[in-house]
């Protein structure tokens, strides 16, 4: 809020929100489904437990504690996702991986730019981080390419293993259902993997979302105020439980525009105000991001094009 006020871009607070709840009522919704099928109890109670047990986490623990147990999650998925892709993989066709659909490829940009959503976290960490500039920009590129690499194995595991439907056919895959009724392993494994996968991106919302409920109030910084943990925790319960579907439409539209809007267009224009618009006005910082006007022009114009793209595609489906 501060950043996007110095340059004059005022009316980013609700879009932030609403993708931020967005997020946060898919995370309680699924997290939940999975743990009452698991646990055998309501969806009320599995959402609650979820929600306190990792809101409290980020309320009440210090930045060890909650790195600690982040670390150990993650532990947990690379274990999981290890064991996921040994018994998945043992069919693999490596000539499917040379199939391609060229034209369906740009529909899964948005898709992309939503799994790699971790900029709300980016305030939080440079603060962790003290604002050492090397440890920034190596926790960023790491924090990138690990996921990178782990998605491009997931998805050479599901297009090497799923069944190709035959051409023509109209039928929709679901790639983790196919691997379920193939290997009974898979399903309970998937399960755990989701939950850890989940609590881990819970958790950078939550801090990443109060942080930001800190600002938007004027609230002090440096300790841990209970109102934007409130206001962070308790309406993506409520919402979970009243109807998560109209969220989970909610967050396909988010993905597609507020994401490319609010973490691809506005970040790199306000970064270009910052720095050619008013140079008298500002503190000259290091820059973090190399390459100018070209990398801002492109990172703009790359997210604009894709939103005109969704934006017409779906105008002339209705």
């Amino acid at each position: 809020v501060s950043m996007a006020r110095r340059t004059s871009r005022k009316h980013l607070d609700w879009s932030y929100i609403f993708i931020h709840y967005a997020l946060l009522v898919a995370y309680v919704a699924r997290s939940s489904d999975i743990l009452t099928n698991f646990l055998g109890i309501p969806t009320w109670e599995t959402a609650t437990l979820f929600s306190l047990l990792f809101g409290g986490l980020c309320y009440f623990g210090s930045q060890r504690i909650i790195g600690a147990v982040n670390g150990g999650l993650v532990l947990g998925i690379i274990v999981t996702f290890t064991a996921l892709v040994v018994v998945a993989s043992g069919d693999l066709h490596w000539d499917a991986l040379l199939r391609t659909n060229l034209e369906a490829a740009p529909r899964s940009i948005p898709i992309i730019a939503l799994s790699f959503v971790y900029h709300n976290v980016v305030p939080v960490l440079c603060t962790n981080l003290e604002g050492n500039l090397s440890k920034v920009r190596t926790a960023i590129v790491l924090g990138t390419v690990i996921p990178l690499v782990l998605f491009l194995i997931w998805n050479a595991v599901i297009l090497g293993t799923i069944t190709t439907p035959e051409i023509g056919s109209t039928a929709i895959i679901d790639p983790l259902q196919q691997l379920r009724s193939s290997n009974g392993v898979i399903g309970p494994i998937v399960d755990v993997f989701s939950v850890l996968a989940i609590a881990t991106s819970y958790i950078g919302f939550v801090l990443g979302l109060s942080d930001f409920l800190t600002d938007l109030l004027k609230l002090p910084s440096g300790r841990n105020m209970p109102l934007p943990y409130v206001l962070t925790l308790l309406p993506p319960l409520v919402l979970s439980l009243l109807d998560p579907e109209i969220f989970f439409k909610a967050l396909d539209f988010a993905g597609t525009y507020g994401v490319l809007v609010l973490f691809g267009v506005l970040p790199a224009a306000m970064s270009w105000s910052d720095r050619y618009s008013k140079p008298s006005e500002i503190t000259k910082v290091p820059l973090l991001v190399p390459g100018g006007k070209l990398t801002l022009s492109l990172v703009i114009g790359g997210a604009g094009i894709v939103i005109l793209t969704e934006l017409i595609e779906n105008f002339g489906h209705a």
